[in-house]
């Protein structure tokens, strides 16, 4: 069960969610395809990538920033991506411009300082926007926990669309994430920079809340009509059985 879109329109144009997508995507296509082998990847991740044991020597500082363009892969990549452009148009709508992206950094900096707490001595390179982007969605959870989700839901060949609250996707979501980092699995999965990513969002946006009264106003919801996506009947010709 994974989203692909909410029912949650901006007032303005995403500006910064276009560009931080779009920056993403360049680093990957890059440094996957301008770098020959992999010694070269290896080496690009180690300069650009977040590595706590050098940080903890003192190391690196730049990485803070760098690490969360790199991807390891294209489903990395792309899960990211689809999250950051369900959910960061909304944050980026209620922000502004320039407190987003100031936002989308610290998070992405709470996120790498919760996973260097937790192993300082790890020496291969964190990478990706994951951290950042949790922060997007803890942020969107206080803000617009009942807005409408969409979900598809796969199940062997079962394909199915549901449309379910935000805090029910997100709670989901933040539950899987404290469950392995709770049990330490160990798939490559940096599970401490996603939970202190969103929980770093959750807190950052409280006064945005506070301030606006956004429960108080709209329950929960969205500030503006909810976007409906309507569904078409298939265009496929039915065959006749003989």
């Amino acid at each position: 069960m994974f989203p692909i879109r909410d029912h949650n329109p901006s007032g303005r144009v995403p500006y910064v969610t276009y560009a931080l997508i779009a920056v993403n995507i360049a680093v990957f296509v890059v440094s996957w395809f301008g770098l020959r082998g992999e010694y070269a990847l290896a080496e690009f991740y180690y300069t650009w990538g977040l590595v706590p044991a050098w940080l903890m020597q003192g190391e690196g500082y730049s990485a803070l920033i760098s690490h969360m363009f790199l991807h390891g892969g294209w489903m990395h990549l792309a899960g990211n991506m689809l999250f950051l452009w369900i959910f960061g148009d909304n944050l980026e709508d209620v922000l502004g411009h320039l407190r987003y992206i100031l936002f989308y950094l610290a998070c992405g900096l709470a996120a790498a300082a919760l996973q260097v707490a937790g192993d300082p001595g790890f020496d291969g390179p964190l990478i990706g926007a994951s951290g950042a982007i949790a922060g997007v969605l803890g942020g969107y959870l206080v803000l617009f926990p009942r807005a409408r989700v969409d979900v598809l839901l796969i199940f062997i060949i079962f394909f199915r669309v549901f449309s379910i609250p935000a805090w029910i996707v997100l709670g989901i979501w933040f539950a899987v994430q404290s469950f392995n980092g709770y049990s330490a699995t160990e798939d490559g999965v940096a599970y401490l920079a996603h939970i202190g990513g969103f929980i770093a969002g959750a807190v950052l946006v409280l006064p945005v809340l506070m301030r606006r009264g956004f429960w108080a106003q709209n329950n929960g919801k969205p500030p503006h009509p909810a976007a409906e996506y309507p569904v078409s009947p298939s265009r496929i010709p039915r065959v006749p059985k003989r």
